[in-house]
């Protein structure tokens, strides 16, 4: 039943909001995963964000597609808990740590041992429309321990003013995506999150001089 509730809700409610209420304009989608464990990062400017990620990507690969989201955002009331957990499908994430032998990284951890695909943002939380913020080192442990697992750099610009933060009403804009090379752990956080800013920002350059606009 779950299952069906959440086909329905990314095949036919989301793709209608996202491809035709707001329109997308994708660059390098050949790039997006085929298959699992695969990390799609990218930046958070809006609750569009992770259904605009899942929606590039084919309906069969529906059940591997999970979006990593706050524990204490989406679990705090039992009906908003289980729309979480059951139709977005989201792998909810402790920001503080309960106990000192608690790792918050596990859950990300056990999903990619499944295989699944993850939509993960870097940012933690959603920032200011359109404009980067700092990125956390969170992707860069998850690829240290998962060296294997190619992280795909996306960069999205629109969703920030189609559903800001703080907003619930959907504004009709159009949103380009660009899709960046996959990146692989070189032995070290701080050059791994280096090369990640450097790919995002070379997206976002990309956006600025593409013929869509």
């Amino acid at each position: 039943m779950g299952y069906l509730v959440r086909l329905f809700f990314y095949g036919v409610l989301v793709r209608t909001v996202v491809l035709f209420v707001l329109g997308l304009n994708v660059r390098h989608r050949e790039r997006l995963p085929t298959k699992g464990p695969a990390i799609i990062a990218a930046n958070h400017n809006s609750h569009l964000d992770a259904m605009a990620m899942i929606s590039l990507l084919p309906l069969r690969l529906l059940p591997r597609v999970r979006p990593v989201a706050a524990a204490d955002y989406f679990l705090r009331h039992r009906l908003l808990a289980w729309f979480a957990l059951h139709v977005v499908g989201i792998v909810p994430l402790n920001r503080a740590r309960t106990d000192a032998r608690e790792d918050l990284l596990a859950p990300i951890a056990a999903a990619l041992g499944r295989g699944e695909i993850l939509i993960f943002f870097p940012e933690g939380s959603r920032g200011e429309p359109e404009q980067l913020a700092e990125f956390k080192t969170g992707l860069a442990r998850i690829a240290e321990h998962r060296p294997d697992v190619a992280v795909i750099p996306v960069f999205t610009h629109g969703l920030g003013k189609a559903l800001p933060k703080g907003e619930w009403m959907i504004v009709p804009f159009f949103v380009d995506i660009f899709v960046g090379e996959p990146l692989k752990f070189d032995g070290d956080r701080g050059t791994y999150m280096q090369r990640y800013r450097d790919a995002m920002l070379a997206l976002a350059n990309e956006e600025k001089h593409s013929d869509w606009l």
